[in-house]
């Protein structure tokens, strides 16, 4: 009896999840997921990013603190259970995604010493690098 059940519960498995026909019935689909996730690029680097996410970034210094900046490149867009990736990108307007400037920051006190042998020459060089923090806002899936 128990290895009938086991094979029945992968068809019941299959009959529940349901392959969208089009983009706006996978938008759809994911619109309805109580949690979704976005794979967005940002000064040119890929992000994995939730609601609520704060993101360290390197300093953008055309931005001030409380801006709010709208990302653009978004290619990819799921939940736990699908997943819509574009082709390179998802288009603005099926889904948008805000981010606001928390602060501007700097990294932890960077040491870089320099010597030259038997020459007497030694030299530290000390700097912080500057950040900018981002809070990500609700992902927005239009209808």
């Amino acid at each position: 009896m128990l290895a009938r059940l086991t094979r029945s519960v992968p068809a019941l498995c299959r009959a529940l999840h349901t392959q969208p026909n089009s983009t706006t019935a996978a938008l759809e689909l994911i619109r309805s997921q109580p949690s979704q996730y976005i794979i967005a690029n940002f000064v040119g680097r890929k992000y994995i990013l939730t609601p609520r996410d704060v993101l360290t970034v390197p300093r953008l210094r055309d931005v001030d603190v409380g801006d709010v900046l709208a990302l653009d490149e978004i290619h990819e867009l799921g939940s736990r259970e699908y997943t819509l990736r574009g082709n390179p990108t998802i288009s603005p307007s099926r889904v948008r995604v805000q981010a606001t400037v928390i602060e501007h920051t700097k990294g932890k006190m960077e040491f870089i010493f320099k010597k030259k042998r038997r020459k007497g020459y030694q030299k530290t060089i000390t700097h912080k690098q500057p950040y900018t923090r981002l809070r990500i806002g609700e992902i927005e899936i239009p209808s």
